[in-house]
């Protein structure tokens, strides 16, 4: 594994911990890291079931999509799209792209989910909007979820697909994809009740995407130096 055996490690036990939640199963799904530098990240491959993955699988591509290492395996058919949320988004060093359950109900009735607790809102962001659909591994998805990503929130559900959440290291995207289901899960069963949806106060969604902008800008400081 070399030089990146740490990020390959990293990327591994993210995917491993999304599998165990049942958020990504059999092939589906894909995680990434930025490698320190900002000139490759370490992605997980295309087609090989995650149950039996080892660091040794992971894939190393740089911006160009080219790998810089051959492992026999083929990156991601999605990793054009994790590029170009790193190139969009310098604050986010990991990206997950899951097929959780609850996001993806909003994903197939086009629902953005609302903030609805200050917790949630001060870690992915006051609302989490809705990415046009387009095919898998598609440039037309890299231009869309690129669209959307000036609002600087963490999680975004992908139309008829799944979810997509960044994160400062493959942990952090991790937790908010966790925090994102929580979110999804709580918002379809209070829409179940047919009863108005309280959210959080416009004054205090406002704090919350500050909250989140300052961490993210923390986190572009500390590439730089």
């Amino acid at each position: 594994m070399g030089k990146y055996k740490s990020y390959k490690r990293q990327v591994l036990e993210c995917m491993k911990a999304l599998v165990e939640r049942g958020y990504v199963q059999g092939t589906g799904g894909n995680v990434s890291m930025l490698v320190p530098g900002g000139k490759a990240i370490a992605v997980t491959p295309s087609q090989r079931e995650y149950a039996s993955m080892t660091p040794d699988d992971i894939c190393i591509v740089d911006f160009n999509l080219k790998q810089l290492e051959d492992n026999g395996l083929k990156p991601s058919m999605e990793t054009a799209m994790h590029l170009a949320v790193y190139r969009n988004r310098k604050d986010a060093g990991a990206i997950v792209h899951t097929h959780q359950i609850f996001a993806s109900v909003f994903s197939v009735i086009s629902e953005p989910i609302p903030a609805l607790f200050d917790e949630a809102a001060s870690a992915i962001g006051p609302k989490v909007e809705i990415v046009p659909y387009a095919l898998s591994g598609s440039p037309e998805l890299v231009n869309n979820v690129v669209s959307k990503l000036d609002n600087r929130c963490n999680c975004y559900i992908l139309q008829n697909h799944g979810a997509l959440c960044l994160g400062a290291d493959p942990a952090n995207a991790r937790r908010n994809a966790e925090t994102l289901e929580k979110s999804a899960q709580v918002y379809y069963y209070a829409l179940s009740t047919g009863k108005n949806i309280s959210v959080l106060p416009q004054n205090i969604q406002d704090l919350m995407s500050l909250i989140v902008a300052g961490r993210q800008d923390e986190e572009m400081k500390k590439r730089r130096r």
